[in-house]
C-alpha cells in the first residue's frame, strides 16, 4: 500500500472538496442564499480552487509526510497549504479572471470544512493504524534510530522495506544542525542526541537503535552512559564500522548493548607487527585452548599464520567448539590439531611436546573459578600450581622459544586459594630465571568481560529471568577488560619478553560492580530497584572489595608501549621454591582443605585471610584515583 499512499490521498482529498461544495451548493440554494453566496459556474471554480491548493499541498510536501507519525508540524503545514491554496484561487480568480464566481463567504466555508475533514481523515487513519493495526500486527515496536547518516538511513531503509521486520521508526536523533527537523524518506530528524531524555517522555518509543558506527570509542561511551539514564527503554547498537561491513544485511548486525561498552576507556589496540615476528611460521601451543581466553588467543594466533597451533585443553566440548570454528574460518589454510590432555599429566605433555615440538607456548590452562577454588583447595593446587610446574619443565626440556603463563590480578596480596595458587606459578616462572635458554614471562590483568563465570553473563541471566540481580557486595570494584584486549596484551607481552618478567596492563579506572548492574538493568529497558532489583548476598569465600594489578607502584617500570608496565619483584631461588612446593606436596597427602589452606598461606608472602583484608577496607573503599607512577 505504501506504493499507493500519494494518489490515495489526491482522491481523498478529491472527494472531500467534491462532496463538500455540493453540499454547501445544495444547502445555499435550498434556503435562498444562492445570490448571497454565488454558486455560478460551480464546477471550474471548484476545479480551480483544487489545483491551488494541491499546488501548495505539493510545495508544502504534506503528502510526503507519514501520517501515522504526524505531529503539530505536520498539521500546521497541512493548514498552511490550505490557506495559501485559497488565498492563491481568490488572487487568481479576482485579479487575473477578474470573475468572481464563488463568493468570498462561500469560499471561506469550503475551506474551513474541507480543511477540518482532511485533518479528521488523517487522524482517523493515525488512531486506526496506532489502536488497531498495531494490536493487530502484535510485533512491531515503536523505536527511534538515533544517528541519521548513512548508516542510520540504511537501516531504515531495509527495516521498511522488510515485512518481518518487528520494528516501526518514527524518529530520528542527530547532532547534525542541518538535519534536526527534516525529513529523510519521510521520518523527521526530532533533535539532537542530547534531547532524547525531554523529547521521549512525550513519545511512545520502546526501543532506541544506535547506528552511528563511525563515531569515536570516547563519543560511543558517553552517548550510552547519557542513554543508560532512560526510563523504560531499551538500546541496542551497530558495530563500528570495519565490523559493519563484514556482513549484510544492516538490520542483522543489530545488537544489545554490552557491557563493554562503558568501560569508560578506549579499547587497548596494541600492535600487531612485533606479534608477527614470533609467531608466523612458529609451532604455537595453547594449553586451555577451549577456554574464554584461550579460544580466543588461538583466533589471534590463527591471524598471524603460525605453521601450526596446537589446541591443548581437558574438556572436549569446548576444544571441539574452537576446533570447529578455526576449520570453518580458516579450512587447509591453518594446519590445526586439537589434543585433550591435562596439564597435571607430565607423561602426556612429554608425548605432545615430543610429537608437535612447539617453539612458543602459551598456558591458559587453570581452575580460576574464586569460591570453587575455596571449596577445593587441593585441586587448584594440583591443577594451578603442579600442572604449571610439569608444562614450565616439559618447556624447557624440550627447547620451548617462549612460554607465556597468563595471570591475574588476584594474585595480588592474594585472599583466595586461586590468587595464591596464581601467585605461586609467577613464583615458578621466576625460579627459572638465569636457568633456562626458554624465555619465561607472566601476564597479569583484571577481570575479562563476557568469559566464562563472569558477572556480565550472569546478569543478562537474571535480567532475563525477571530478577533480581544478585551481587555479593555494592561496594565492590573491580578492573575489567574485554577478552580480545586480553588476548592482544598476552601476544604482545609474548613479543616483548625478554626473561622472567612479569607485564601488567594499564587498565584505566575500575568499575564499580553496582554501577555496573545498574548501567545494565537500563540499557535492557528497565528502571533499577523497580522494574528489577539489586539484592547483595554477602561476599563469598576468598573475596575482597578490590583488586590490585601491582604489588607496588614503584616495582615497575615503562615500556616502549605506553599501556604495558613490567612489575619487578625479587627473584626466587630454585632451593627456596622446591622447600615451598615440598610443603604443598605433605599438605596434599594429606588431602585436608585445611591443612592444604595452611600450607598455602605458609609459602606464599602476603597471603591474607578476605575478612582481615576487607575489615581494614571497610566501607571507605572508593574507585581509587591513578597512580601517576602508572598512568602515563
Amino acid at each position: 500500500m505504501n506504493r499507493f499512499r500519494r494518489p490515495l490521498l489526491f482522491l481523498l482529498d478529491s472527494v472531500i472538496l467534491l462532496v463538500v461544495a455540493l453540499l454547501l451548493s445544495e444547502f445555499s440554494l435550498r434556503y435562498g442564499l444562492s445570490d448571497a453566496v454565488g454558486i455560478g459556474r460551480l464546477p471550474e471554480n471548484l476545479l480551480l480552487l483544487y489545483g491551488c491548493t494541491v499546488l501548495f499541498q505539493v510545495l508544502f510536501h504534506t503528502y510526503d509526510s507519514l501520517w501515522r507519525y504526524a505531529e503539530s508540524r505536520e498539521y500546521l503545514f497541512l493548514l498552511l497549504a490550505a490557506g495559501c491554496g485559497f488565498a492563491a484561487y481568490e488572487v487568481v480568480s479576482r485579479f487575473v479572471l477578474r470573475e468572481t464566481v464563488i463568493s468570498f463567504l462561500l469560499l471561506v466555508a469550503i475551506s474551513s470544512l474541507w480543511v477540518l475533514l482532511m485533518l479528521l481523515a488523517r487522524f482517523a487513519y493515525r488512531v486506526y493504524r496506532s489502536r488497531v493495526l498495531f494490536r493487530r500486527e502484535g510485533t512491531k515496536v515503536p523505536v527511534a534510530i538515533v544517528g541519521a547518516g548513512a548508516a542510520g538511513v540504511q537501516l531504515l531503509e531495509e527495516l521498511c522495506s522488510n515485512p518481518d521486520s518487528r520494528y516501526a521508526v518514527q524518529c530520528f536523533f542527530d547532532d547534525d544542525p542541518a538535519k534536526i527537523h527534516n525529513r529523510i524518506h519521510g521520518v523527521e530528524v526530532k533533535g539532537r542526541i542530547s534531547d532524547i531524555p525531554d523529547r521521549l517522555r512525550a513519545m511512545d518509543i520502546r526501543e532506541l537503535l544506535v547506528a552511528i558506527p563511525s563515531i569515536t570509542e570516547e563519543r560511543r561511551q558517553e552517548i550510552l552512559r547519557e542513554l543508560s539514564g532512560l526510563d523504560r527503554v531499551r538500546v541496542t547498537i551497530l558495530p563500528g564500522r570495519l565490523d559493519l561491513l563484514s556482513q549484510k544485511p544492516i538490520r542483522s548486525q543489530l545488537r544489545e548493548i554490552k557491557i563493554e561498552d562503558l568501560l569508560g576507556r578506549k579499547p587497548v589496540q596494541l600492535d600487531s607487527e612485533p606479534v608477527d615476528a614470533y609467531v608466523r611460521g612458529k609451532t604455537v601451543m595453547v594449553t586451555g585452548g577451549g577456554g574464554s581466553i584461550g579460544s580466543e588467543l588461538c583466533r589471534q594466533i590463527a591471524k598471524h599464520r603460525p605453521k601450526k597451533l596446537v589446541v591443548v585443553d581437558i574438556y572436549e566440548n569446548n576444544a571441539y567448539d574452537i576446533q570447529q570454528e578455526l576449520r570453518y574460518l580458516y579450512g587447509e589454510k591453518l594446519d590445526l590439531t586439537v589434543e585433550i590432555a591435562s596439564v597435571r599429566d607430565a607423561g602426556r605433555l612429554g608425548q605432545l611436546f615430543a610429537a608437535y615440538r612447539p617453539q612458543v607456548v602459551f598456558h591458559a590452562a587453570a581452575h580460576k573459578h574464586v569460591p570453587l577454588m575455596e571449596q577445593s583447595p587441593q585441586e587448584a593446587v594440583r591443577n594451578n600450581v603442579f600442572g604449571t610446574l610439569n608444562l614450565v619443565r616439559t618447556a624447557d626440556a624440550y627447547g620451548v622459544e617462549k612460554f607465556i603463563q597468563i595471570s591475574t590480578d588476584k594474585a595480588v596480596n592474594p585472599t583466595s586459594v586461586m590468587g595464591a595458587t596464581k601467585r605461586l606459578c609467577e613464583m615458578i616462572l621466576q625460579s627459572m630465571k638465569g636457568r633456562s635458554n626458554t624465555t619465561f614471562a607472566a601476564v597479569r590483568f583484571g577481570n575479562v568481560l563476557g568469559s566464562n563465570g563472569s558477572v556480565v553473563p550472569l546478569f543478562k541471566r537474571q535480567i532475563a529471568a525477571g530478577g533480581p540481580i544478585t551481587i555479593t557486595d555494592k561496594r565492590i570494584i573491580r578492573y575489567f577488560m574485554t577478552i580480545p584486549e586480553a588476548a592482544q596484551l598476552v601476544l604482545q607481552a609474548g613479543a616483548m619478553a625478554q626473561q622472567n618478567e612479569l607485564y601488567v596492563l594499564d587498565m584505566g579506572q575500575p568499575v564499580k560492580i553496582l554501577d555496573l548492574a545498574e548501567n545494565l538493568i537500563r540499557l535492557s529497558g528497565y528502571m533499577p530497584y523497580r522494574d528489577i532489583d539489586i539484592v547483595e548476598t554477602g561476599l563469598r569465600p576468598g573475596e575482597k572489595l578490590y583488586e590490585e594489578l601491582l604489588v607496588a607502584s614503584r616495582d615497575i617500570e615503562k615500556t616502549e608501549n605506553e599501556q604495558i608496565f613490567i612489575e619487578r619483584q625479587p627473584a626466587i631461588t630454585p632451593e627456596e621454591l622446591r622447600d615451598k612446593l615440598a610443603v604443598l606436596e605433605a599438605a596434599l597427602e594429606k588431602n585436608d582443605p585445611k591443612v592444604i589452606r595452611s600450607a598455602i598461606h605458609q609459602v606464599v608472602p602476603y597471603f591474607y585471610e578476605p575478612e582481615e583484608l576487607n575489615q581494614n577496607q571497610g566501607d571507605e573503599v572508593e574507585i581509587p584515583e591513578q597512580d601517576p607512577t602508572v598512568v602515563q
